[in-house]
């Protein structure tokens, strides 16, 4: 036998059903407002440590053209901050990179990214990132991923396991080495 549908037995639940619907929309709703500023001060507060990690001569900065100008206590420039990415294996891979006005990486900094844990995600760890920190200004293709030898100046020592994302690191690292040649290797750096 089968039994009879009726509007009341369809509406009931499909009226609590979009009342719940509308409590969760509007509770959801409420915690952005509430939550928004703060979280926009975090990123904030997070992208200015970095700048300070990746240039550690700055005392502050100011943008400039899409980049940062690092400046010391008496307000000279000391070098550039970069934020440039690459495609790794998970996805975009977002790098902070501090390039000195002499020309050599000061630091680097992963700001993002959907790398495997345990592989490409090691990107993150500092004995990754202290290779960057060498003179750059005279390398005309830039700094290279090598594997299974010792690098010399110029070169990168891949992860074990993560090729693609040492080489999304890399050629991040080397978009932000051509922005600063572009913008400033001419003028000597200031």
């Amino acid at each position: 036998m089968t039994a009879k549908l009726d509007a009341k037995s369809v509406l009931a639940p499909a009226a609590i059903l979009f009342a719940i619907c509308i409590v969760v929309a509007a509770a959801l709703a409420g915690t952005n407002a509430l939550t928004k500023d703060r979280i926009a001060q975090a990123a904030l507060a997070k992208a200015e440590e970095s700048r300070m990690v990746v240039l550690p001569g700055a005392e502050s900065f100011e943008e400039a053209d899409g980049h940062y100008a690092g400046l010391d206590g008496a307000g000279q420039t000391v070098g550039y901050v970069f934020e440039t990415e690459g495609k790794g294996y998970g996805g975009t891979v977002k790098v902070m990179t501090g390039i000195s006005c002499e020309g050599d990486v000061t630091g680097v900094v992963i700001l993002s990214h959907s790398e495997t844990p345990g592989l490409g995600a090691n990107a993150e760890k500092e004995s990754f990132r202290e290779q960057y920190k060498q003179p750059v200004a005279n390398l005309p293709g830039g700094l290279q991923v090598i594997k299974f030898q010792a690098p010399k100046e110029g070169e990168i020592q891949a992860m074990t396991g993560a090729t693609i994302t040492s080489t999304a690191v890399t050629n991040a690292v080397n978009a932000a080495i051509e922005q600063y040649q572009d913008a400033y290797a001419s003028e000597g750096g200031n």
